[in-house]
């Protein structure tokens, strides 16, 4: 076995200059060299989006990180774009892990598919690396601050998993672990495995419209925790306040039996 230490490409949603990143960057350091490639600016909810608007200019970077000046990299790009960077122009092999986040803003139910967070995780599954997104609960007056919370727990959760998906092979169809701490969390707060809500937990509101005519989308938490499904990410988070651990795949299939339905859909042809 190599005694190379274990490599972790970090990024994140929320930008280079957020506190989640550089908290997850103290944490990961203990397990291997750890790589930080991040968006530049704020990249909440570009999921595994790949705009071709996006310059794809690299910017070398300093950060204080545990005392020492880290090397850091800005990516004029999506968060998915950051981890192709990262794998294609920075990192000197292919990485061990990929970790997205500490993420202001809980992940939850069927909005996984707008994070940005996650998105990040879901392209480096792609690319062929077991991939870790953490994202911490906040109020959602905090969703695009990079206000100083205390990010102490999340950091103990990403730690926790990260270190266990470089030591083990995620079984077949465990692509991305995606973890959610409450925001009242410790390190002493259980976990336990849960599966993707249907519920969806944030929900647009209308623009208000300017005289120019333009307005952007906004968006409200709406959802009774306590009727989501009890083994699920929102009822483990929002209601039952513990962390929440949903392996995620790659294959959005439904989970029917596609032979029947195949049978189904062209009895419709007569």
């Amino acid at each position: 076995m190599s005694e190379e230490k274990p490599l972790i490409l970090l990024t994140n949603d929320d930008g280079i200059r957020s506190p989640g990143l550089w908290a997850a960057a103290e944490a990961l350091s203990e397990l291997g060299w750890v790589l930080v490639v991040a968006p530049r600016t704020q990249q909440t909810g570009a999921g595994r989006s790949l705009p071709v608007s996006s310059g794809g200019g690299i910017h070398e970077e300093k950060l204080t990180i545990k005392g020492k000046e880290w090397t850091v990299f800005a990516i004029e790009g999506s968060p998915a774009q950051a981890v192709q960077h990262g794998f294609l122009e920075l990192a000197h092999r292919k990485p061990d892990l990929v970790v997205s986040g500490i993420n202001y803003g809980e992940n939850l139910g069927t909005g996984v598919t707008v994070s940005g967070t996650v998105g990040a995780a879901l392209e480096a599954a792609a690319l062929g690396v077991p991939a870790l997104a953490v994202s911490r609960q906040v109020d959602i007056s905090l969703h695009l601050s990079y206000d100083r919370i205390d990010f102490s727990a999340a950091a103990y959760f990403t730690r926790l998993f990260g270190a266990w998906m470089l030591s083990h092979v995620p079984p077949h169809d465990v692509d991305v672990l995606k973890v959610d701490v409450p925001e009242n969390a410790t390190p002493d707060t259980p976990w336990r495995v849960t599966r993707l809500s249907r519920r969806r937990v944030h929900w647009p509101t209308p623009p208000e419209r300017t005289s120019d005519g333009s307005g952007r989308l906004g968006y409200k938490r709406s959802v009774r925790p306590e009727e989501a499904e009890p083994d699920s990410d929102v009822y483990a988070v929002l209601h039952e306040g513990i962390v929440s651990v949903t392996p995620l795949s790659l294959d959005l299939t439904s989970r029917i039996d596609l032979q029947a339905f195949e049978r189904e859909l062209a009895n419709q042809e007569g």
